[in-house]
């Protein structure tokens, strides 16, 4: 086994329980290794923190697997993968979630959705990606969905020199599959859709919207494929506005509203959010709840500011169109709009609104989407419901 031994004082985040080990931080390696190959990482006291993958084409140079000496090999895949679905199991709804969330299930790079009868997979790195068939084969021992379909159609992979792809590892059959979410019905694109699909993250926030909204005005920006806008038409708004720039998420949307007869509930919009909210704005229109989902603005520690302004814009126009009492659901999947960031551009978003912010309650990701202590990156997505004054 390879032996990478870290510089001295790099070994207080890995023993903390984060996974990633840093080119920067490596003092040497002794042995021979292929990217991909399984390496044993050493602190500069020679003792032994934990055994991963390496790969000299990615900054994050080692992805640790685990932090025993133990063989990787089918039988430890299958064991992850079972304490995933066991966890998945006690805690939500199975028929369609995130059955393997990457390092936050302790298998770094992989990615896997259940819809349905229907599993999406994404193999992000070179190390996991060696294993991509054996886990296709664990996945079907466990899970036996009637097909497996690859969403490795990201960029991401590309930085780990992989290739990017997606089709069938395990079919072929319609990627279009109607799944259930809370109470409604949802089509999703699994072929074409975001991501691997779908947005189920969101799942428990769209849930929480019952109580704001029964007999409100609502508008529902970065709709997507209408997950927020639906749940707020079930649970009883007067009128529902969806906003999306992306003709194929306003396709869903109308697609999804049919699916709940809500045809006539749901006006969909094509049509930049930053655009239109400063429309309304200039229109002298309001609403009583509007939920901001915008995609991640920032992807890196250095785009932080930038995507600071942008948050901050969207929120302080939304509040400026709210009825006093009515609710603002706002939303970041930017891990790096830490918390206590989010909270300080709202204040500040509030304060140039000149309204006053109740805060209702702070939320995450859903339980499928585990954040674990040491790997700050589990914690992604915040989303704030405040009652505007």
């Amino acid at each position: 086994m390879t032996k990478v031994q870290l510089q001295k004082g790099k070994d207080k985040r890995i023993l903390e329980g984060h996974p990633w080990v840093y080119d920067n931080e490596i003092e040497k390696l002794d042995g021979s290794y292929e990217n991909g190959d399984i390496v044993d990482v050493y602190n500069w006291k020679n003792n032994f923190i934990g055994r991963g993958y390496i790969n000299d084409n990615s900054k994050i140079r080692i992805r640790i697997l685990t932090r025993k000496q133990e063989d990787v090999n089918r039988d430890f895949f299958k064991r992850k993968i079972q304490d995933a679905w066991e966890y998945r199991k006690r805690f939500v709804d199975t028929s369609s979630c995130r059955v393997v969330f990457g390092e936050a299930d302790f298998i770094p790079g992989l990615i896997v959705d259940k819809f349905e009868d229907y599993l999406s997979i994404q193999t992000l790195s070179l190390g996991i990606d060696k294993y991509k068939d054996l886990i296709v084969d664990i996945l079907d021992e466990i899970l036996s969905p009637k097909g497996i379909y690859e969403r490795n159609d990201v960029q991401i992979r590309e930085l780990e020199g992989l290739d990017q792809r997606k089709g069938f590892l395990k079919g072929p059959f319609d990627t279009r599959v109607q799944i259930m979410e809370n109470e409604i019905k949802m089509m999703v694109d699994i072929e074409n859709g975001q991501k691997t699909g779908y947005f189920l993250d969101q799942r428990e926030n769209r849930a929480a919207l019952k109580p704001l909204v029964k007999g409100a005005k609502v508008l529902d920006t970065f709709t997507h494929t209408g997950g927020f806008a639906l749940h707020a038409a079930y649970y009883g708004a007067s009128e529902v506005t969806a906003v999306d720039i992306s003709e194929h998420a306003v396709e869903y949307v109308a697609t999804n509203a049919a699916l709940n007869n809500m045809e006539g509930k749901i006006k969909v919009i094509q049509a930049n959010v930053f655009d239109i909210l400063k429309e309304y704005q200039q229109k002298g229109e309001r609403f009583d709840v509007i939920i901001l989902d915008p995609p991640a603005f920032c992807k890196s520690k250095s785009a932080l500011e930038g995507a600071y302004r942008g948050y901050k814009e969207i929120n302080l126009r939304a509040m400026k169109i709210i009825n006093s009492g009515g609710f603002l659901v706002s939303c970041s999947c930017s891990h790096y709009m830490y918390p206590e960031i989010f909270q300080k551009m709202l204040l500040e978003a509030a304060k140039d609104a000149k309204r006053t912010l109740r805060i209702i309650e702070s939320r995450v990701q859903a339980k499928d989407h585990p954040i674990v202590s040491g790997y700050y990156e589990s914690l992604y997505l915040k989303c704030v419901i405040m009652q505007v004054l």
